[in-house]
């Protein structure tokens, strides 16, 4: 799993750890004691809602911008959801707050000495780009292909098998030079483990747009017309790419650089293949709440 060294000797400025008055991190809008350990994350704000009506107890409710927090109990799990909103960017800015609140010390401003670790579970909505995968079923991703960047701008070290896949990626697909280039981050095992039953498994295509990095065409056509073909065809060993969405990679790559356990599943709402979509998203959506809070 990917990796990064993290030094800090020195209390991190006010510029770049920002903390409000009433002391809670600036974007999230939440103090330490506001977070669960096992957090699920979402695009959609009004799905969190969704999400704590099956708790049993619900001791927090925060909302700033796109984040709504919502952190309570089910089943004697104390348990957080949380909305992203979409993209990339903002898995950036909310898995490094998420991290701040556990790991830094408001007061000081430096790193706490024991490191905590968060249970992170990204409940999505998605396009498969396999023709056997069903609307309305799940899959979960064994790897983040990210073509949004972000990974970029982190010091990092790549495992072997991150490397080969991004390789063989490279190998397979006519990629365009002047486009972010790709990156392969794995899933967590033991969130992987935890969560897989019953779901298909496969890589999950991280897009920093809807349209054009798609493969979509309004009125602009798209760099790569045939990137859906391209990436349908992607095969190396048992690994192939099962879907699209625009927060995995970045979600894979955070989490494992900072010490957190993280995997993404996704209702299949959308083939892109047969041209398929889900006549009620709300159903598979609904089951797979049910699903990721019992498993928790």
């Amino acid at each position: 799993m990917l990796k990064s060294t993290i030094e800090h000797t020195k209390a991190i400025a006010p510029s770049e750890l920002i903390i409000t008055p009433e002391g809670a991190i600036y974007h999230l809008n939440l103090k330490p004691d506001q977070i669960a350990k096992n957090v699920i994350v979402v695009g959609d704000q009004y799905r969190v809602e969704k999400i704590s009506s099956h708790f049993d107890k619900i001791d927090h409710k925060v909302a700033k911008r796109e984040f709504v927090t919502h952190t309570g109990w089910y089943k004697g799990k104390h348990i957080t959801a949380l909305s992203t909103g979409i993209g990339c960017d903002n898995i950036d800015i909310v898995i490094n707050e998420l991290d701040a609140l556990v790991n830094i010390d408001f007061e000081t401003r430096l790193p706490k000495p024991t490191h905590t670790e968060l249970n992170i579970i990204r409940l999505g909505t998605s396009g498969a780009l396999q023709s056997d995968i069903p609307v309305d079923e799940f899959v979960i991703s064994t790897y983040g292909l990210g073509f949004d960047g972000l990974a970029g701008f982190y010091d990092c070290t790549y495992e072997d098998d991150e490397q080969s896949l991004k390789e063989s990626f490279l190998s397979q697909i006519s990629w365009p030079s002047d486009c972010n280039p790709p990156y392969f981050v794995r899933a967590s095992s033991m969130m992987l483990d935890k969560f897989k039953e019953g779901m298909h498994m496969g890589i999950t295509a991280t897009a920093n747009g809807f349209y054009g990095p798609q493969g979509r065409s309004l009125r602009l056509g798209a760099r790569v017309p045939d990137l859906n073909e391209q990436l349908n065809k992607f095969r190396l060993d048992h690994h192939k790419i099962t879907n699209f969405e625009m927060e995995t990679s970045a979600l894979y790559a955070l989490s494992a650089m900072l010490g957190h356990q993280a995997v993404t599943v996704c209702a299949i709402i959308a083939n892109r293949f047969s041209k398929t979509y889900s006549e009620d998203y709300n159903v598979p959506v609904g089951k797979l709440i049910k699903i990721v809070l019992d498993r928790f």
